[in-house]
């Protein structure tokens, strides 16, 4: 179990009253959460937190805090973006800490720019706390790094679906060689995916890997090719959370991997 850092390590000074705080939980493990994250957590007043923060890490909230479910699932909001803005403003008129727990990073596909900026616009003083974003955690936990000098030298982030529900990406920018396209909430869309890189001009036989519910006990992943991987996901009947990691550098899983029948 975790515990907070003795209180002579630096700090920016405890939570205050009044204020919203965008906490990054990162993608799963609670021991990747990091120092300031823990503290600001351990003293919130109320908590509004999304589906992808793991009881684990639930756990090392202060038990007395107010709790506030905002998850989001493929076409089902627990609050709408726009009343979940709203609502922090108010919680924050009520001069309590109120702590926004993000799974992965406030400011990597979180929506947390879209909330900074209600709270913004409505004077309520904010702090943003960078989490261990998926992309970084999920594939180190999988053995399949983001660069490689071999392999790639650059590393892109995407979203699987857009505002909009479409999955409308820059695929000429996507289907290059030497680099590492990572993409989030993309397994509804895998096949349709795997087609337009492939129609882009990557090979069929390009590595890709997908994994599930990365950097906890259940994670799993399975490897294979553009042209292989939506069915053997399908076969390994994985479910979301899942992350998509396409390019050379998934290669080097079977010499890399470390975490998963640990």
């Amino acid at each position: 179990m975790l515990t907070l850092p003795p209180p002579d390590l630096p700090n920016r000074g405890a939570p205050v009253p009044g204020a919203v705080y965008l906490v990054g939980a990162g993608p799963g493990d609670p021991e990747l959460l990091t120092l300031r994250a823990l503290r600001i957590i351990a003293a919130a007043d109320v908590l509004v937190y999304d589906q992808l923060v793991s009881a684990e890490i639930l756990a090392l909230v202060n038990p007395a805090a107010e709790r506030i479910y905002a998850g989001k699932q493929r076409g089902n909001h627990a609050v709408p973006q726009d009343d979940l803005n709203q609502l922090l403003v108010n919680l924050a008129r009520t001069n309590r800490r109120i702590v926004r727990l993000k799974g992965g990073d406030p400011y990597t596909f979180g929506r947390g720019g879209e909330e900074v900026e209600t709270l913004r616009e409505n004077g309520i003083p904010f702090e943003v706390v960078p989490g261990v974003t998926a992309a970084a955690g999920v594939a180190a936990y999988a053995g399949i790094p983001l660069t490689h000098r071999n392999y790639a030298q650059a590393c892109v982030f995407v979203t699987g679906h857009l505002k909009d529900g479409s999955m409308n990406l820059d695929w000429p920018g996507l289907a290059r060689r030497r680099q590492t396209v990572i993409i989030y909430m993309g397994l509804s869309g895998l096949s349709y995916l795997c087609a337009q890189l492939i129609a882009h001009g990557l090979p069929a036989d390009w590595p890709a890997a997908i994994v599930q519910q990365g950097t906890t006990p259940k994670q799993r992943t399975v490897t294979g090719t553009l042209e292989t991987l939506p069915g053997l996901a399908e076969a390994a009947g994985l479910k979301a959370p899942t992350l998509i990691i396409v390019g050379e550098v998934v290669r080097l899983r079977d010499k890399l991997t470390w975490f998963e029948g640990r």
